[in-house]
């Protein structure tokens, strides 16, 4: 069975170059530095980037300590991203 993508159903971060009316608009964030589940990708810019007519997802998860994260790919149906200590966070993300 093909592996899907997961969708980010939301994000709080309003200030991310990709964020327009609280939904992620690139196609895929990386997660996980290796500290905690931050979003790799969130970009703080004056300008607006990604596609409007793209939701976000999930293209790689460095969490390896995640229930969600199988061979370093999301399986959660879907995340949410918020803002924690100054930077981006997958706010789906749970040790296991």
């Amino acid at each position: 069975m093909p592996m899907t993508m997961s969708k980010i159903d939301g994000c709080d971060v309003i200030d991310c170059a990709y964020n327009m009316d609280r939904q992620c608009h690139t196609p895929a964030i990386t997660v996980g530095d290796g500290k905690c589940a931050m979003c790799d990708t969130y970009t703080k810019a004056d300008r607006k980037g990604g596609a409007s007519d793209v939701i976000g997802g999930v293209g790689a998860c460095r969490e390896s300590d995640c229930i969600h994260n199988l061979a370093l790919e999301c399986n959660a149906g879907n995340i949410h991203v918020g803002f924690h200590q100054n930077h981006a966070d997958c706010e789906t993300y749970t040790r296991r």
